[in-house]
């Protein structure tokens, strides 16, 4: 890296340092939205504003028949029917780009838990 983008670099991290906590809270939350292609593609994708059709209606009708007779099935026990736990969910919802770059000895990338 050239001396003038290190030295850009080291200023970015000075003017962050001076923020308080609520609003570096806020820019990095907007630097995470920025740097991953999901994020930004969700937010730039036309929010879907047509009525739900004739199909939809039905299965929403059927759900709301079935749990007349029935007990709500909660999002562990959904979970739990495939073996899993909740932790085990939230691992599996993190974006593959939070794997480190760094190589460790074997030349393999760390996974983080």
């Amino acid at each position: 890296m050239g001396t003038y983008a290190t030295q850009e670099r080291q200023e970015d991290h000075a003017l962050l340092d001076k923020l308080p906590q609520e609003k570096l809270t806020a820019v990095v939350h907007l630097l995470q939205a920025i740097s991953d292609p999901l994020a930004r593609s969700l937010a730039n994708s036309p929010i879907d504003d047509a009525p739900p059709s004739a199909e939809e209606m039905r299965a929403v009708e059927a759900s709301s028949e079935w749990l007349k007779d029935h007990e709500p099935i909660s999002h562990e026990q959904a979970l739990a029917d495939f073996a899993l736990a909740f932790e085990d969910f939230e691992r599996m919802s993190r974006p593959l780009l939070t794997f480190t770059a760094k190589a460790s000895n074997d030349g393999k990338a760390d996974r983080p838990d």
